[in-house]
């Protein structure tokens, strides 16, 4: 998985070929931790056709706050650029991280 930041965000994710999943975590936050493995296994099993990103929003605040995120753990989905969905909160699970994926292919 890539760190994102505000320095590469924009090469990273909207500049992508391919379309991309962004894990906004935080180091303090429980379910962030705990999906953090899973969300690791969806990277490799895309891996080629997807790309998965994590970006650390303790560290990050700015970019944030710009894209509207509220809470972690949160996840954005973009494709082309654009982004397509988002999933946050007790919303996100692997199986509905990789329901979104699938949508992106």
């Amino acid at each position: 998985m890539i760190e994102v930041n505000k320095d590469n965000f924009e090469d990273e994710v909207i500049k992508s070929e391919l379309p991309v999943v962004v894990d906004l975590w935080g180091p303090k936050c429980g379910p962030c931790l705990a999906l953090m493995p899973q969300v690791e296994e969806l990277a490799k099993e895309y891996e080629g056709k997807v790309k998965f990103c994590k970006l650390n929003v303790a560290e990050n605040r700015r970019l944030v706050i710009s894209l509207r995120v509220m809470g972690v753990p949160t996840f954005l989905f973009y494709k082309d650029g654009e982004l397509k969905d988002r999933i946050t909160g007790g919303d996100v699970t692997p199986e509905a991280i990789r329901e979104r994926v699938e949508k992106l292919l």
